[in-house]
């Protein structure tokens, strides 16, 4: 008797399971996100993410082939996706970024700001570094945040499920040293992003952030081609290193309506990177 309920429920389960995968992968359905940074990296995985779950998606990048890229990627998967080239340190690029997507679309869901630099050879101890590199890492990387958000908020407001991701980054939590002004811009991010949580909360918006680790992007090229720095980096996270597509998890996650009680965290993404150090003459 036991094994015969066992052979009628089991296509049930696996009925709900594939009900629930079905949803999950229509988490966005209809709405629309725009995502900075879109052309590489962390940024073109969390955009296709989001066109594979539903979302109309604005790839948004200052390499319009790069963003022209990303969208067709979204596109020939079946998802729906428009590219717009802009400078989203710029206030009036960046305002007409959200600007086009809600006169395309007509409402705007979700902000992703992923858009970052990090000038190997131009950042590095305070006094090394050229005033004009810091003000290029400072605007791309934090002022583009505070510009978009100024600009989105409006519009987001009073949205079922509206929510803001930003990408910070380990160095936000602990710097590597000798890039003053990506750890400075990106603990900026942090910062922000809790100080935004409280006149979001009001308006329903919930905003969150990312510290991923080291992650296989073209930001990190120099450490992902090398044997032995990647050896030496792969050594410090209690995991190994990161892909793109994991941490594109993480911000669908904190998009959605699963992550409805998360607001005004700073996540830690970066497999156990900032958790410990462990000297090598240990083991």
């Amino acid at each position: 008797m036991g094994v015969g309920e066992g052979r009628r429920t089991g296509p049930r389960l696996v009925s709900r399971r594939r009900v629930a995968d079905d949803a999950r992968m229509q988490r966005f359905a209809g709405r629309v996100v725009i995502v900075t940074g879109a052309g590489s990296g962390l940024g073109r995985a969390g955009a296709v993410a989001f066109g594979r779950e539903g979302a109309r998606v604005v790839a948004s990048d200052l390499d319009a082939a790069a963003a022209d890229a990303t969208a067709a990627a979204i596109r020939d998967a079946g998802g729906d996706a428009i590219a717009v080239p802009a400078d989203a340190g710029d206030r009036e690029q960046a305002r007409a970024l959200v600007d086009g997507a809600v006169a395309r679309f007509g409402r705007l869901d979700v902000l992703y700001n992923n858009a970052g630099v990090a000038p190997v050879g131009r950042d590095g101890f305070t006094p090394a570094i050229a005033e004009d590199d810091w003000d290029r890492v400072i605007r791309v990387n934090l002022t583009s945040v505070f510009l978009c958000c100024k600009y989105a908020i409006p519009h987001l407001a009073g949205r079922p499920g509206a929510a803001i991701v930003n990408t910070a980054s380990s160095m936000a939590l602990l710097p590597l040293g000798m890039m003053d002004a990506y750890a400075a811009s990106k603990a900026g991010v942090a910062g922000l992003t809790k100080s935004l949580a409280a006149g979001c909360g009001p308006l329903g918006i919930r905003v969150n952030a990312i510290c991923p680790g080291y992650v296989d992007t073209p930001m990190n090229a120099l450490i992902f081609g090398s044997p032995e720095f990647k050896d030496a980096f792969a050594a410090g996270h209690a995991m190994g290193l990161q892909q793109p597509e994991e941490i594109a998890e993480l911000v669908l996650f904190l998009a959605s309506d699963a992550a409805s009680s998360l607001t005004g965290s700073v996540v830690a993404c970066d497999r156990g990177w900032t958790a410990f150090k462990r000297p090598s003459v240990l083991g």
